[in-house]
């Protein structure tokens, strides 16, 4: 990996954190229930949350742009989840949630010059982002920005993600893998252990039947574990992703993306250290 492309991952690596804190703080949960959302598990809200931008779209709009969940589980969310509440009161709910949730991870620091400089520095970066043809990075593009310097870094956060994520599922389908191959050779390569990818809900016949044809193509050994072929086949995907994902960076100057990585970092400690998000999750940061 080029060292420029090595930075667009780092920046992916220290923004996702502060983006997800949405789908795991108890904060994000009371404002679920106070939508009138199901908070025993995360996904009611996860789907709403994360589809809310597109509108009141459909599940096969929703299993379309997410890609990597079953048309089973994704039908059991959406469009339920829009009867009750619309998409404009779960936005509206959404950016209460993150407003709650970094004043209890960060305080009286969301006052500081620091939050204010994160902000302005990653809002370059994600409004010089091409989001057409990129679903899910477009809709949330089309959001109005908030004032509030942190809730505008988590609003820049969640366009660069997403906008890195719709890249990454073009990726996949120029490798030719489809949702639950796409699973099933990230595993291979160590990813996380297939245990995690369940929550994406596919059935263990449908799993089964994805490591097969990924074995018929030469890409997993008998154990399940990636061939040589398999690893240089995600090692592509990987370095694709960065590939279209390097655009918004390049409208900040190297001293500017170092100034940034500087900011981030402590924030960066401060989620991972609040023990919010899990420690494993499908998505193989620090792993691949």
């Amino acid at each position: 990996m080029s060292d420029e492309l090595g930075r667009v991952r780092q920046m992916w690596h220290l923004l996702e954190p502060l983006h997800a804190v949405l789908y795991y703080a108890p904060e994000a949960f009371e404002e679920a229930a106070g939508l009138g959302h199901a908070v025993d598990e995360r996904w009611p809200s996860y789907f709403a949350w994360r589809a809310a931008p597109l509108g009141a779209v459909g599940a096969d709009r929703v299993t379309e742009t997410f890609y990597s969940f079953s048309p089973g589980m994704t039908g059991r969310y959406v469009p339920a989840g829009w009867s009750v509440a619309g998409p404009e009161a779960v936005l509206a709910a959404r950016t209460g949630a993150v407003d709650r949730a970094y004043r209890g991870l960060f305080g009286d620091r969301l006052d500081g010059p620091e939050f204010a400089e994160a902000a302005v520095l990653a809002r370059r970066a994600a409004l010089a982002a091409d989001v057409s043809g990129r679903p899910l990075a477009e809709a949330n593009a089309a959001l109005t920005w908030p004032d509030a310097p942190h809730l505008a870094l988590w609003h820049a956060a969640t366009v660069l993600r997403e906008h890195r994520g719709d890249g990454h599922l073009a990726a996949l389908v120029e490798a030719g893998l489809d949702p639950v191959e796409s699973l099933v050779s990230f595993a291979a390569v160590g990813a996380a252990r297939p245990e995690v990818f369940a929550s994406r809900g596919w059935s263990g016949a449908e799993w089964a039947a994805g490591r097969q044809r990924l074995a018929e193509r030469g890409l997993l050994e008998a154990d399940g574990t990636a061939t040589d072929a398999g690893r240089a086949l995600r090692a592509r995907v990987e370095r694709r992703t960065d590939e279209q994902a390097s655009g918004p960076w390049e409208v900040l100057e190297p001293e500017e993306r170092e100034r940034l990585v500087e900011l981030l970092g402590p924030l960066w400690v401060e989620v991972l250290g609040s023990g919010l998000l899990p420690s494993e999750t499908t998505l193989g940061i620090g792993k691949v």
